[in-house]
């Protein structure tokens, strides 16, 4: 009898080891570009300069007051569901009650966030990503 509690793990191709597997129906070129060698790149050095730090404080000053912004929120949900039963039960239109649209809420304040996020990443960090890894020469 097959013991159910080993699970199958297929062979894994030296391609797969290496996180160098081409996307389906994409063509594979025949010689790939030579990459370039970690040891080449001077990562304290790309830490320590001014372009990094400032990429670094510009994700840190959307980021953290995000989060913050987004825990205070959620905390003020479960709070309210938890010692506010009759605020949290008031109905609103028919069925739908206060509860059942501030947890509608959560989902559409995740996805807001996420959209302010990818507009300020976009216009915001990814100049000054250009302008860290042109500096280490790294492309």
């Amino acid at each position: 009898m097959q013991d159910v509690g080993q699970s199958f793990t297929p062979p894994r191709t030296p391609a797969e080891d290496t996180g160098e597997l081409p996307a389906l129906f994409e063509e594979v070129e025949e010689s790939p570009r030579p990459r370039r060698r970690v040891a080449d790149v001077d990562y304290v050095a790309i830490q320590r300069s001014h372009e990094f730090t400032t990429l670094r404080s510009r994700f840190r000053g959307f980021a953290f007051p995000m989060t913050l912004l987004f825990i205070v929120w959620y905390l003020v949900y479960v709070v309210l569901a938890a010692f506010a039963h009759d605020f949290m039960s008031t109905k609103l239109i028919g069925e739908i009650n206060v509860a059942i649209v501030m947890g509608a809420l959560q989902f559409v304040s995740t996805a807001l966030i996420t959209i302010a996020y990818l507009r300020f990443a976009k216009r915001r960090l990814d100049p000054q990503v250009g302008m860290v890894r042109q500096q280490a020469g790294v492309r």
